[in-house]
């Protein structure tokens, strides 16, 4: 079943045109794992706002992505 949910899903962002598939590719990759948001986590401690070099340990991000999700989730207002 869990198979025909996810046809479904990818159809309806099929069938919706390219923004529909654009926005279905920020929202995946915008979810980030919990090895990945801790590795992000213990570097942002060692080394700051260095996202580029954050990146470079996690394969198949970039550091824009790493950003994005650092500050959707830890913004702070000061």
């Amino acid at each position: 079943m869990a198979n025909s949910d996810r046809s479904t899903a990818s159809g309806n962002y099929a069938s919706s045109g390219s923004s529909g598939s654009e926005e279905y590719s920020q929202i995946s990759k915008l979810e980030f794992s919990e090895d990945e948001a801790a590795l992000i986590a213990r570097m942002y401690n060692l080394i700051g706002k260095r996202w580029a070099l954050i990146a470079g340990r996690i394969p198949g991000r970039t550091a824009e992505e790493i950003e994005k999700y650092w500050t959707s989730r830890f913004s702070t207002s000061e």
